[in-house]
């Protein structure tokens, strides 16, 4: 019965594994998708826009 003891754990973690994906994936979408999509795209957009950070001289070696 050693093995029933080994491989409950690993045997009940994946079925948990397996119905969280799922949620996961039935969630996604819905009313709201695209109000989502459009805050993705405006903060990628203002990602994309904004300058980056500016390039530091080198520093001198003494």
């Amino acid at each position: 019965m050693d093995y029933v003891s080994a491989l409950l754990p690993p045997v009940v973690m994946a079925v948990f594994f397996i119905g969280v994906i799922r949620v996961i994936v039935k969630t996604q979408g819905g009313a709201n998708k695209a109000k989502e999509d459009a805050a993705v795209d405006a903060a990628l957009a203002r990602a994309e826009s904004a300058p980056g950070p500016a390039a530091a001289p080198p520093k001198a070696e003494a």
